[in-house]
């Protein structure tokens, strides 16, 4: 991908990477703004999926009542709000309203100068690919979150957490793909870096565990497990769940029981901070300088702050604002470890 950005002028590429960068600060941003939607309960509020009229919400009393009435028929109003006055509605209307607006409001925001930029001939044919890709990974996002509205809207007051993992990873992913080129379109990896390429090995494994925490982080979120258990590091007076055992099939406790999911991610999380120490210990020995050097000596604070974050909240019953911030940190430690992949040059593949 970093040869992608050879050929076009400077200035073209600088504008290039200043667009991209603003997409993937887009993509943060609405990454909190899904949090607190969905630790407000929000996101079954709107029960209709309008792409286009859906961008207003309702303008007038009639309209208000009609989303109201929409609402009232839906399992989460039946089973768990009934009663619910239409002040406090318009309080969760609010936040998934703004969570599809502001992914609307992306989608121009890269769509369109994409358009401009192809038109111009000022993207190169290399990158050409991989911006189309991500243009077609929003559209699949769009998509998979009605899909996961739609799984709350049946028989549960709550969408299916495996949906909802897919919801946010693919938000994660979009957000990666975006940061990745925008580095490709402003920077060149150091070359001097190239003799840490031994590191790059390293770097995907902590990645890779990473982002398996993140899922499992998803799964706790959509099975509303963060509020089992709020202690650390023991759950209660127990080392394991004692709903581990019980559920049948065993595997499944896994990936759908909340306390051994929750016990999932903490392992999976406690695995990830290992990892990145480790990995810091062994790529000091390298004395890399420059953004890597940086970005090496950045990854066991950010690591350790995100482990932090999610202790915290687990501790404190997942308020709004931590549960936030703990998913906003996983983006964080993303982006560290993206950029991290980006400065280390891959020289063999290259001899």
């Amino acid at each position: 991908m970093t040869a992608a950005v050879s050929s076009p002028q400077k200035d073209s590429s600088r504008a290039i990477a200043t667009w991209l960068f603003i997409c993937a600060a887009s993509v943060f941003l609405m990454a909190l703004i899904g949090a607190v939607t969905r630790l407000t309960e929000s996101g079954l509020s709107i029960v209709e999926w309008a792409p286009i009229k859906g961008a207003l919400p309702p303008l007038n009393a009639a309209d208000w009542q009609r989303e109201f009435d929409l609402y009232k028929q839906t399992p989460q109003y039946l089973k768990v709000n009934r009663g619910m006055s239409l002040s406090e509605f318009k309080e969760i209307y609010f936040w998934e309203w703004l969570h599809r607006l502001w992914g609307r409001m992306i989608g121009l925001v890269y769509a369109v100068p994409l358009a401009f930029f192809w038109l111009r001939g000022r993207i190169p044919a290399e990158a050409k690919p991989a911006l189309l890709g991500i243009l077609a990974l929003g559209f699949a996002q769009g998509l998979m979150g009605w899909l996961m509205v739609k799984s709350g809207l049946v028989d549960q007051p709550a969408v299916s957490h495996y949906r909802l993992a897919a919801h946010l990873m693919l938000a994660f992913l979009i957000y990666a793909c975006m940061l990745r080129m925008a580095l490709a379109f402003s920077c060149r990896p150091d070359p001097d870096a190239g003799r840490a390429t031994v590191l790059r090995g390293g770097i995907k494994i902590v990645l890779g565990l990473a982002v398996l925490t993140m899922i499992w982080g998803a799964f706790v979120a959509g099975l509303r497990a963060g509020l089992l258990y709020n202690t650390f590091p023991m759950m209660d007076a127990h080392w394991l769940p004692p709903e581990l055992w019980a559920h049948k099939p065993l595997w499944k406790a896994f990936i759908e029981e909340p306390a051994t999911v929750q016990f999932t991610h903490r392992v999976l999380a406690v695995l990830t901070v290992l990892s990145g120490l480790w990995f810091y210990k062994r790529a000091r020995g390298f004395n890399v300088q420059g953004r890597a050097g940086t970005l090496f000596k950045a990854l066991p604070w950010v690591l350790l702050a995100q482990a932090g974050l999610g202790i915290a909240t687990l501790l404190h019953a997942v308020p709004v604002a931590l549960g936030a911030i703990h998913q906003g940190g996983a983006l964080v430690v993303l982006s560290v470890l993206v950029w991290l992949l980006f400065e280390i040059p891959d020289i063999r593949s290259r001899s």
